[in-house]
């Protein structure tokens, strides 16, 4: 077991570090876009086994958004801490606001506010309850009135 454990923990070393890994020769785009080209493949897989014919499409639809969504979030996320080591003023301080920095900073009130609005909608009672102590009439009285 231990030496399974050493063989996975290298074999994670050689693909995620960039000076070891296969595809360290490649331009940052191009790796980006094999990533997004193997969480296709992989969802796919993943959706085949996981979901029924009926619900595989949004299944598979949800779970590459999901991984692409988390491709792209890490990509720029590396790229902005990259930048910020190359260029440490502020952006504040440069007057630099590109449009990813702002649609960045707007997804993240966006999805913070949903959260929280999932969570209050999970959580609150419904004062609006009125007590149902059911009709007033049977079924047969009120069959009645139409049939004469």
């Amino acid at each position: 077991m231990e030496s399974f454990k050493n063989w996975m923990t290298e074999a994670a070393n050689i693909m995620f570090d960039d000076s070891k890994n296969d595809l360290r020769s490649l331009p940052k785009s191009v790796r980006l876009q094999i990533l997004i080209v193997l969480s296709f493949v992989w969802s796919t897989v993943f959706s085949l086994y996981v979901f029924s014919v009926t619900s595989f499409i949004f299944g598979w639809a949800g779970v590459v958004m999901a991984h692409i969504g988390l491709i792209i979030a890490v990509y720029i996320t590396f790229k902005f801490f990259h930048k910020k080591q190359e260029q440490p003023v502020s952006v504040f301080q440069s007057g630099n606001y590109n449009p990813a920095k702002i649609f960045a900073v707007f997804f993240i009130v966006f999805f913070i506010f949903i959260f929280t609005k999932g969570i209050d909608v999970l959580t609150r009672t419904n004062s609006y309850e009125t007590p149902y102590s059911g009709p007033e009439t049977t079924t047969e009285e009120r069959i009645k009135r139409f049939v004469k």
